[in-house]
């Protein structure tokens, strides 16, 4: 950008957002999917004599849903803290050259 504003605007630095929104999306999506799959296959009965589930089905799937996704939060607070983990490593890595690298 010149002086008087004119010229291109800055692109801001950093990802994308709707690169991140489409993705965040598509995670949604998959996970959704998943977890209809798996639930759909333990609760509902395979002989679909109502258009409704049973009382015993919905409370399988309900059951079902709270675990899958109690289960996902957890794997997700182990991911997240094995990513801190790795850049914390990878911060005392560049550290460590650095200071090798003053030493000569």
């Amino acid at each position: 950008m010149n002086f008087f504003g004119g010229g291109e605007p800055q692109k801001p630095a950093g990802p994308d957002p709707l690169f991140a929104a489409t993705t965040e999306m598509e995670m949604y999506t998959d996970l959704f999917n998943k977890l209809t799959a798996s639930c759909f296959s333990k609760c509902a009965s395979k002989k679909h004599k109502e258009p409704d589930l049973s009382l015993g089905e919905m409370s399988c799937a309900d059951r079902c849903v709270s675990k899958y996704l109690e289960a996902q939060q957890k794997i997700g607070i182990v991911l997240q803290q094995a990513n801190e983990s790795q850049a914390q490593q990878q911060q005392q890595m560049m550290s460590m050259q650095q200071t090798m690298a003053g030493r000569k």
